[in-house]
């Protein structure tokens, strides 16, 4: 889906982004992001040290980009200023073998080839 995430911020009343993304023992991992600054969030990605992040990786490894899913946007009833964000997580330009979601993804591809 391609979303102007910008343009839904304003139409919705949102000022703020979570992008989201959850870690190998179930936990989300988060960065509030302006909407103001959604659009370079979302070419770029959300920087994270992949480390500190339970995804087994060292000190030594690039940072984490979590690449949000304009598709995915929640808009929390709780806070209707703030729209959540999952996020696809990318190291180097390639997908991050071990994030859930990407797990997830190419998971069902495979099972949609069978």
């Amino acid at each position: 889906m391609n979303t102007d995430l910008e343009t839904v911020a304003k139409e919705r009343g949102i000022k703020y982004f979570l992008v989201s993304y959850t870690d190998l023992f179930g936990t989300q991992r988060a960065k509030l992001v302006p909407a103001a600054a959604i659009a370079s969030t979302c070419r770029n990605g959300a920087g994270f040290a992949g480390f500190a992040t339970w995804l087994d990786m060292s000190p030594a490894d690039a940072d984490l980009l979590a690449v949000p899913d304009a598709a995915g946007l929640i808009q929390l009833p709780w806070k209707p200023e703030v729209g959540w964000l999952p996020a696809d997580l990318v190291m180097g330009g390639k997908p991050v073998e071990q994030g859930p979601r990407n797990i997830l993804k190419r998971l069902i591809a495979e099972a949609a080839r069978d």
